[in-house]
């Protein structure tokens, strides 16, 4: 018989499921809106999605999903910000109601999962994922496996003007807005500042090069710790990355980075990826 994964992308706008096998090809997904800001509707709604898209169990050895927040080792997560609920013990009931035990980990790990193992990036020992967006997120994985690093780096600690600010409140996508009004420059997305860089705008530049300086330091500080042999680089802002990525890779000459190519699916082919090495 063969074997199969349940593999869960919850996001805080959709939660994808799908059924994935050995071959980590997706037989069937299903896409439904989050149910947000309410926790027992947020549980039946993941309960029915799941039912829903995989009807037959018969063949799958448990489920296994990333979820945008904080997740304890046995699949308790302690808040979903993004989708306005905390204190969820979403591992556990799906495992009282379908009868398979149940992984559940931080989505920038499943992301990396997929990168490490599937596709032209699986050749390197050792890759740190990074995920530029609303917030900023990352995973180390070593030999296709998860290794202690903390996926909440966009919280590490980081000095710009002589004051202290977590990395992603200055670098995420959003935060972004944050550093350019700190320099007087009122913008209201990525996109506009981007946009504003490309045309020369002077003060934008100036904005951009701190931008640039921050993130090489903060990539030269996750090579220092953990010396990946390479980064690989997704979010939201790399859809201005031919602006900026030339000017990124110039300032990280000791790193190698690469733009991350797991595309839509590496949430639910990471998670398919995790459950199988749990199931080992």
């Amino acid at each position: 018989m063969s074997k199969k994964i349940v593999a869960l992308d919850i996001g805080g706008t959709n939660t994808r499921v799908a059924l994935v096998n050995e071959r980590f090809e997706i037989e069937n997904v299903l896409i439904k809106p989050t149910k947000v800001g309410n926790l027992d509707l947020f549980m039946k709604s993941v309960i029915e999605v799941i039912r829903e898209a995989v009807p037959d169990m018969s063949e799958v050895i448990c489920i296994a999903g990333g979820v945008p927040g904080r997740v304890r080792w046995d699949g308790y997560i302690y808040a979903l910000p993004n989708i306005h609920i905390s204190q969820i013990p979403l591992a556990e009931t799906l495992e009282k109601e379908f009868g398979k035990k149940t992984y559940i980990i931080n989505d920038a790990e499943v992301a990396a999962l997929a990168e490490a193992n599937l596709g032209e990036y699986s050749k390197y020992k050792s890759l740190y994922f990074i995920t530029i967006s609303t917030g900023v997120g990352g995973a180390l994985t070593i030999d296709g496996k998860l290794r202690s690093s903390s996926y909440e780096i966009g919280h590490t600690m980081t000095q710009y003007k002589n004051e202290i600010h977590e990395f992603e409140h200055m670098c995420s996508g959003t935060g972004l807005r944050r550093l350019a009004d700190d320099n007087g420059l009122n913008i209201a997305d990525a996109r506009e500042f981007f946009t504003l860089v490309k045309n020369g705008h002077e003060l934008a530049n100036r904005v951009y090069r701190d931008w640039i300086r921050l993130l090489a330091n903060f990539i030269s500080m996750i090579q220092e710790h953990f010396q990946p042999e390479v980064f690989t680089i997704t979010g939201g802002v790399m859809k201005s990355a031919d602006i900026f990525w030339e000017d990124l890779v110039r300032n990280c000459p000791y790193s190698k980075l690469l733009k991350a190519n797991a595309g839509q699916n590496a949430g639910l082919l990471g998670a398919a990826v995790y459950g199988f090495q749990m199931a080992e």
